[in-house]
């Protein structure tokens, strides 16, 4: 915590993450509680660095991303956040929030996920918090479902849990072994139906959705049963699963909606056929129209160079297992911004 003339600031990074075994549904909206557990791998290639300020003299809250100012939905998001955040203050003070994304915003990256994770962590570090990890995935989860699981690095778990203390992050896998994410990234614009929207819509108005939840709880036993073993080729099979069972229930919404582009057919038709000619990759896909690549790490630079044949103009980032939320210094936070 730096403390300049009453002025609390604190900074932090968190990296985003991708499940494997998706979140899609809250059964509380309140205190952002799951209808199913989840399960992501932390991603190094992308990550969001916050710096936070608390001071009496300012008026109202403020989040300024990449240098421009948020309003609207954003905006609302920080407001009802930080309310949480003042409930947990003995004197509860405006913020400002400065936050750099290293990740396309609101494009099936979960921007969101390292934004709040991010911003959970410079809090802390600005109000002198003691908390561990774990407990500040309890925290951050208030504002975004999937930041629980950008605390930790590697392979986390979000538990549903039926309360605001048990739904937290637990750490599965450091993953620091032979295993990788790409990232195809088709489309880097903000979406047109946020998460939060297109799941609050497919609960209520999806048949499909029951069998998206009860099924979750053998795809997540599998998953950490493989990621135990190392094996990718299960992962894969479940992760592909998983992510279609829950694009069927956007598919199945009334009105019907989905996230997936032409662009998306054709990457999932292409790790379909690469697959089939001997590479160990497996597609999943979260609100968004990216398409992200799990495979071994060590074949990401041939997959790259195969991928490039087809779609000449996309970005391709290549990323393994990411670190945990960590505090950053106010010396760092001068020399990067």
């Amino acid at each position: 915590m730096t403390n300049h003339s009453s002025v609390f600031t604190g900074q932090a990074r968190a990296h985003t993450n991708i499940a494997l075994i998706k979140y899609w549904g809250k059964k509380d909206p309140d205190l952002f509680l799951p209808m199913v557990s989840s399960l992501s791998l932390t991603l190094s290639a992308f990550y969001t660095d916050t710096r936070v300020s608390f001071s009496e003299s300012y008026t109202e809250n403020r989040l300024l991303v990449n240098g421009l100012e948020q309003t609207g939905k954003a905006k609302e998001s920080l407001d009802r956040f930080m309310s949480v955040i003042g409930s947990k203050m003995e004197h509860p003070l405006p913020i400002h929030i400065e936050s750099f994304n290293h990740v396309p915003t609101a494009a099936g990256l979960a921007s969101s996920a390292s934004a709040y994770a991010a911003m959970t962590g410079a809090i802390a570090q600005a109000l002198n918090w003691d908390l561990d990890l774990q407990s500040l995935s309890r925290i951050a989860r208030r504002g975004s479902g999937s930041a629980t699981r950008s605390l930790f690095g590697g392979f986390v778990e979000w538990e549903k849990g039926t309360d605001d203390l048990s739904s937290k992050a637990i750490p599965i896998d450091d993953g620091l072994w032979d295993v990788g994410m790409l990232a195809l990234v088709l489309n880097d614009k903000e979406k047109t139906i946020s998460s939060r929207d297109g799941m609050a819509k497919t609960v209520a108005t999806s048949p499909f959705y029951p069998a998206f939840v009860s099924s979750q709880d053998s795809d997540l036993e599998l998953m950490k049963k493989a990621i135990k073993e190392r094996d990718i080729v299960s992962m894969g099979e479940i992760a592909e699963h998983n992510a279609m069972k829950m694009h069927a229930t956007t598919l199945s919404a009334k009105p019907p909606m989905t996230y997936l582009s032409p662009d998306s057919l054709r990457a999932i038709k292409a790790v379909q056929d690469l697959r089939n000619s001997g590479f160990t990759c497996y597609y999943t896909m979260d609100a968004g129209p990216n398409v992200k690549i799990l495979s071994p790490a060590s074949q990401q630079d041939d997959l790259i160079k195969a991928l490039r044949q087809i779609f000449k103009d996309v970005t391709l980032v290549k990323s393994q297992a990411g670190p945990a939320m960590r505090y950053l210094s106010d010396e760092e936070w001068q020399e990067l911004y």
